[in-house]
């Protein structure tokens, strides 16, 4: 025999609650306190319910679907990871799933928005790795499909027109350079990544802040741990007696230049590791806040004007500093 099929009406009263608190729970769980959700989610588990999907797609004439590209990696760090993982749980609590893809460009990028399109129809997108020019975001908007980026507009006005979450870059270095500060430090040199990169430049703004004096003390990178170490040896060379770096790849490379102070950005388990102090993104939070955007914008309860979300990252102090 086949077992019985369960209903949204076996969980409303296993759980002592309407059906129309299931379905909130399922679709809209803001709307649904805690405790609540709680109790529902817990008769779904022991009852084995599971949502018949294609019934829901006919129904409300979405996929309950969330795209986002699978970002490259550099000298083995990839905190993407933690952003993904956090993004997968999020939209799942929300009735979301996440599929990934691939891709080499902003132009492949769109041409596989077009295949996905056609395939699965997603309901929405999260985009990474925005930068200036980012032709992808315009190619979204002009059709009116929902997405949220993890990051900036750079170069845009007033924050942009569409929704992002990111993290303040700014902020984490200017907190990493005031505590060298504190700690006696006067010379403190930045190795960064080729100007124009928005991620980049704002990453050393808030060395250049809290310096108050940039003076030539820095140095451009391709990002690698190679590009690294001989950027900090000239630095050093050059009378730095500390330094901060854009991110954990670059400081990986600092790292073998000299006995000086190193603060890297990523927080990568590289890091922990090897005692590499580092600024943490909060890559759960934000993912969370990104599936929070766009579950806003699906259920048309979204603000007049576009979510702008920008969190801050928080200095790890290991033995590097």
């Amino acid at each position: 025999m086949m077992p019985e099929k369960v209903t949204i009406a076996d969980v409303a009263r296993r759980a002592s609650v309407s059906r129309q608190t299931v379905s909130n729970v399922l679709n809209s769980p803001d709307l649904v306190r805690e405790e609540t959700r709680e109790r529902v989610r817990q008769a779904v588990e022991e009852l084995g319910y599971r949502v018949n999907q294609a019934a829901r797609r006919m129904r409300t004439g979405r996929s309950r679907l969330l795209a986002i590209r699978i970002e490259q990696t550099q000298d083995g760090m990839n905190v993407f990871d933690r952003f993904l993982h956090g993004l997968t749980e999020s939209a799942a609590q929300a009735g979301y799933r996440v599929i990934l893809y691939t891709a080499d460009d902003d132009r492949s990028e769109i041409a596989t928005f077009d295949d996905l399109l056609g395939a699965y129809e997603p309901d929405a997108f999260v985009l990474t790795s925005t930068h200036h020019g980012d032709v992808r975001t315009s190619w979204l908007a002009e059709r009116e499909l929902a997405f949220v980026t993890f990051g900036r507009p750079w170069g845009m006005p007033e924050g942009g027109v569409h929704p992002w979450v990111d993290v303040d870059g700014a902020a984490g270095t200017a907190a990493a350079t005031r505590h060298l500060l504190g700690a006696g430090h006067r010379r403190i040199g930045f190795i960064g990544w080729p100007e124009g990169s928005g991620v980049g430049d704002d990453r050393r703004s808030g060395w250049a802040r809290a310096l108050e004096d940039t003076g030539a003390l820095e140095r451009r990178t391709d990002g690698s741990a190679a590009e690294g170490e001989a950027a900090a040896r000239e630095l050093i060379a050059a009378g730095a007696t500390a330094l901060v770096c854009v991110s954990d790849s670059v400081a990986l490379g600092a790292l073998q230049a000299g006995p000086v102070p190193v603060i890297g950005f990523d927080d990568t388990p590289v890091a922990a590791a090897i005692g590499l102090t580092s600024l943490s993104q909060p890559l759960s939070d934000a993912a969370a806040r990104c599936v929070r955007v766009l579950t806003r914008l699906l259920e048309d309860d979204s603000p007049d004007k576009p979510d702008h979300v920008l969190l801050e990252p928080s200095l790890v102090i290991r033995r590097t500093a």
